[in-house]
C-alpha cells in the first residue's frame, strides 16, 4: 500500500469514527448504572444490559412504537406514490407553465418548518383532525418536493421510445405510468420509501403539535417519559430507548441499501 493510499485510508477511518462516536457514546451511557452517570470515568464499571429491558417495560414502549409505525407506514407509502405520479407529470407531460410550477415547487424546500407550525395547527384544528392520523394522510397525498424532484429526474432520463410505443398501442398515461414507468423505477422507489419513512419515524414536531399523549409517537415518549421518581431524566434509559428506537430505520436501510444507492445514481436506462 502506497503512502498516499494509506493516508487516505487513515482519513476515511477517522471520518467513520467521527460519525460513529455519538452512537458509541449512546451505547456506553445505555449500559451504565444510574450511580455512574455523573462519574468521571467513561466506560461503565458494572455494565447493565437490563437497561434495555427496563427501557421497554417502564413506559408503554410498544404502544408508542405501534403509533410511530402506523404514521410512518401510511405517510411513506402515500408520499412515495403521490411524488412518483407528480414527478412523472413534470418529466413526461407537456403543460403551459410547467417549468414555473416546478421552480416554485423546488423553492418550497427552502421554507423553514417553523413558519408553517401555526398555520398547520389552525388548519387541522378547523378540520377537526387534531389528535388523529389524518394530517399524515393528507401530507402523504400532497407529496414531498424533494421526492418529486427525485422522481422527475429519474423519469426524464428514461427512453422516450418506451412511452411512444405505449401511446401507439393505445395506452393512456396512467396506464403507461403504472405498467411501464413504475416497474422500471424500483431503485428510486426504494430510496423514496427509505427517506420518507425515516423523516416520519423521526418526526418530533408534528406529533407534539397534533397528537395527545395516548396517540403520540416514540420520539416524544422517549424525550419526555424516562424520568426517575424525582422527575429527573434517566439518561441511561433514554439512551437505551433511543438505541432500540433507531433499529427499525437501520434495518430498513440495510434491507433496501442496494436500491437506495441506485436510486440516486442510476440514469433510468436499462
Amino acid at each position: 500500500m502506497s503512502t498516499r493510499r494509506f493516508a487516505l485510508f487513515i482519513l476515511l477511518v477517522a471520518i467513520v469514527g467521527l460519525f460513529l462516536s455519538p452512537f458509541a457514546w449512546l451505547v456506553i451511557v445505555a449500559l451504565k448504572d444510574p450511580s455512574e452517570l455523573a462519574a468521571l470515568h467513561w466506560l461503565p464499571e458494572h455494565p447493565r444490559p437490563g437497561n434495555f429491558v427496563e427501557a421497554v417495560t417502564s413506559i408503554p414502549f410498544l404502544g408508542y412504537a405501534r403509533n410511530s409505525l402506523m404514521i410512518a407506514g401510511i405517510y411513506s407509502v402515500l408520499v412515495t406514490l403521490t411524488s412518483a405520479w407528480v414527478g412523472f407529470g413534470f418529466a413526461r407531460l407537456s403543460a403551459p407553465g410547467k417549468r414555473i410550477l416546478f421552480t416554485i415547487l423546488l423553492a418550497t424546500m427552502m421554507l423553514p418548518q417553523i413558519i408553517t407550525l401555526i398555520p398547520t395547527y389552525l388548519i387541522f384544528s378547523k378540520l377537526g383532525m387534531v389528535d388523529t392520523y389524518w394530517p399524515w394522510v393528507l401530507w402523504g397525498l400532497s407529496g414531498a418536493a424533494f421526492l418529486i424532484f427525485l422522481f422527475r429526474q429519474f423519469f426524464a432520463n428514461m427512453p422516450r421510445e418506451l412511452e411512444e410505443a405505449a401511446v401507439l398501442d393505445g395506452c393512456s398515461y396512467p396506464r403507461i405510468f403504472w405498467s411501464i414507468f413504475v416497474p422500471q423505477s424500483w431503485p428510486v422507489l426504494a430510496a423514496s420509501l427509505v427517506l420518507s419513512f425515516t423523516w416520519s419515524w423521526g418526526d418530533y414536531v408534528g406529533p407534539v403539535l397534533l397528537l395527545s399523549a395516548d396517540r403520540t409517537t416514540l420520539p416524544v415518549a422517549i424525550a419526555t417519559l424516562y424520568t426517575n421518581p424525582q422527575g429527573i431524566p434517566s439518561n441511561n434509559l433514554l439512551a437505551a430507548g433511543s438505541i432500540i428506537y433507531i433499529v427499525p430505520v437501520l434495518a430498513l436501510f440495510l434491507f433496501a441499501q442496494r436500491g437506495f444507492v441506485a436510486g440516486f445514481s442510476t440514469s433510468g436506462l436499462k
